[in-house]
């Protein structure tokens, strides 16, 4: 596909690792950075894959859900851990349902949970 768009947005959030060993299986915070990146063939009249504003307004949609909670408490992580994989797993599956009516297809989500640290979920 030869378009593709890119978004950064960020939301806050507790969590603590289930099954894990180490400092992280204790309750803390991230303020996580997430890349959203969208392709596609086809352009609109207008000249662009899909507006920026509707692809902003999709993702603080998903991401509303998430911000200023506790994510071991949602029902979309019920038993399992909240990692930053399956935090942008989430957002691109919540994503795609989004714009399945739209010509555009969700390429990747990056859910940055510090400066030097990533998670990527891609097609």
């Amino acid at each position: 596909m030869p378009y593709e768009l890119k978004i950064d947005t960020t939301f806050a959030a507790a969590h603590n690792l289930l099954n894990y060993c180490g400092q992280c299986e204790n309750l803390h915070g991230h303020n996580w950075k997430i890349e959203i990146y969208i392709q596609g063939s086809e352009l609109d009249k207008s000249g662009m894959l899909i507006d920026f504003k509707i692809l902003k307004e999709h993702t603080n949609a998903i991401l509303d859900t998430l911000d200023h909670t506790y994510l071991n408490e949602l029902p979309i992580f019920a038993g399992k851990s909240p990692s930053s994989e399956l935090i942008a797993e989430h957002i691109f599956v919540e994503l795609e349902k989004k714009l399945a009516q739209l010509p555009v297809q969700v390429n990747k989500i990056v859910a940055w949970e510090s400066e030097k640290a990533a998670a990527a979920y891609f097609r």
